[in-house]
């Protein structure tokens, strides 16, 4: 289990957390902690001088349910001001139900809010062998919740790179560490708006 928290020393004197709460793509699988595009981001906000400590609590191979259950011991443990929500891919990788998904990321939207947090939901695609159904309704699921609880959000956080290969690892699915300032500038899209 990683539970990484970038700059902890200065998260007492910066004016809020950006807590990271994703799977193995928000926690540098396969590749030095301090080239993953978590890293990157305090980085840049450092470089930019936003007063905001970065918390990573990805974990490799969370679901949307190992998720639920953690957030809010997260959200207790790092009171953050902004949650970087990068669920969902391992449900889809796994072919869970994506009522069930869908469910669960709402369920940790509403836990962000309680905790008077602002959300920035981070989307996923499928490989197309899971078949056109299950791929447009897994894309679909988070569209229709980032418009029912009015959220900025990343479409797809590899984006960038998604016909790449070179930019992959050799299991096609985790992102080598040239990648990762590609992954943050996707990110930062959404999220300066956030945090300035």
């Amino acid at each position: 289990m990683l539970v990484l928290s970038l700059g902890f020393s200065a998260q007492a004197c910066a004016a809020g957390t950006i807590l990271v709460f994703g799977d193995s793509l928000s926690a540098a699988y396969g590749i030095a902690q301090d080239r993953g595009w978590v890293t990157l981001l305090e980085a840049r906000l450092k470089e930019r001088r936003l007063d905001y400590s970065v918390a990573n609590a990805s974990i490799s191979g969370e679901t949307t349910a190992g998720g639920v259950s953690r957030i809010g011991g997260a959200l207790a443990q790092y009171r953050p001001k902004v949650v970087i929500l990068a669920l969902g891919a391992n449900d889809g990788l796994r072919g869970l139900p994506l009522g069930a998904m869908k469910k669960n990321l709402a369920q940790m939207i509403r836990a962000a809010h309680g905790a008077k947090a602002r959300v920035l939901l981070v989307g996923m695609k499928m490989p197309p062998n899971y078949g056109p159904d299950y791929t447009q309704q897994f894309e679909r699921s988070y569209a229709e919740l980032a418009k029912e609880f009015k959220l900025p959000l990343v479409p797809f956080l590899l984006e960038s790179m998604a016909e790449r290969r070179e930019l992959y690892q050799p299991d096609n699915i985790h992102p080598v560490a040239a990648a990762q300032p590609a992954i943050l500038e996707t990110v930062w899209k959404q999220l300066a708006p956030l945090v300035k």
